[in-house]
């Protein structure tokens, strides 16, 4: 089961949000045969009387470039016990990349905050790789009434620098584009990219899902220039002060491969009021798609914990 619903962002744009898999059946505690998960008059937990009890939720924020299916595989397993939504940001899958909207810090918080909203999720645990780690921790900070858990991963708090956006504009350019068939993405983005330092077909993968058939070839399904821009605040700003105002349990994961490094990831955790740490060898900044056993691995016990 692959479920859409629409979201309504900040500024009225348009988002998608999507269940891979059937949220779990919560069955209501022993003597309580209205079925409401409440005993004697009183409601269970997350409910009030006369509603049946809910799924803990779960959001899911994928990074810059992502999309919500590449969580579908971490969605499905979610789904077991809690109730799973990814969202496809503002200008990424298939919510809206209306050229004059922002793609500032606040709007892509903003669309979190509403999405948790109108889903009815919080108080939810976040689970955002790289961009939308840091979507999640700022909502944590600025939301706590939101934010039961949050997952970081591989998403660096302090400013990458000017060189890192010349950096990227550059590698944009350097796109083959159009790709004339997904077999050429994969290639170009798990063997031929001058990023990429020994074959990575995982990576090939994870791109491959960002493009999208036009009558010339696959080309993405991002614009890079509002890419650019949604990368523009942590180029230039660093993201510590917001860590510091995160009560939730927090769990930080890097990939031993990954851009967060060790000191920084470890300080990060200092840096949390309730924070802890995990790491997942042979993996890179794609952690979840490099290593989705280990991932789960790392991330299962703190969720277990967080949601209980």
């Amino acid at each position: 089961m692959v479920r859409r619903i629409d979201v309504s962002g900040a500024g009225g744009v348009h988002l998608a949000a999507w269940e891979f898999a059937d949220s779990p059946k919560i069955d209501p505690p022993r003597g309580d045969p209205s079925g409401t998960g409440a005993q004697s008059g009183e409601s269970g937990t997350g409910t009030t009387s006369g509603e049946i009890e809910r799924a803990p939720g779960v959001l899911l924020l994928h990074g810059l470039m992502g999309r919500a299916s590449h969580w579908a595989p971490t969605a499905r397993w979610l789904s077991e016990r809690h109730r799973a939504v990814a969202l496809d940001q503002r200008g990424h899958g298939q919510s809206d990349k209306p050229p004059e909207a922002s793609y500032t810090r606040e709007a892509y918080v903003e669309d979190a905050e509403a999405a948790l909203e109108q889903l009815g999720l919080g108080p939810a645990v976040l689970i955002g790789h790289a961009m939308g780690a840091l979507t999640a921790w700022q909502l944590a900070a600025k939301r706590p009434d939101l934010v039961r858990g949050l997952v970081i991963c591989d998403m660096r708090a302090s400013a990458l620098g000017a060189a890192s956006q010349r950096e990227w504009e550059n590698w944009f350019k350097a796109w083959p584009v159009p790709f004339a068939t997904l077999a050429d993405v994969r290639k170009w983005f798990g063997e031929d990219d001058p990023w990429v330092e020994r074959p990575n077909p995982s990576r090939g993968e994870f791109y491959a899902e960002v493009m999208a058939e036009s009558p010339d070839g696959w080309r993405p399904v991002f614009e890079p220039e509002q890419m650019l821009k949604s990368r523009e605040t942590w180029v230039y700003d660093a993201h510590w002060e917001e860590l510091t105002q995160v009560q939730c349990p927090a769990l930080v994961v890097r990939g031993l491969d990954g851009e967060l490094g060790r000191a920084e990831s470890q300080e990060m955790v200092r840096v949390l009021p309730n924070g802890q740490y995990a790491e997942v060898a042979d993996a890179g900044h794609l952690v979840h798609y490099d290593q989705p056993e280990a991932w789960r691995a790392a991330v299962e016990p703190f969720l277990d914990d967080a949601l209980r």
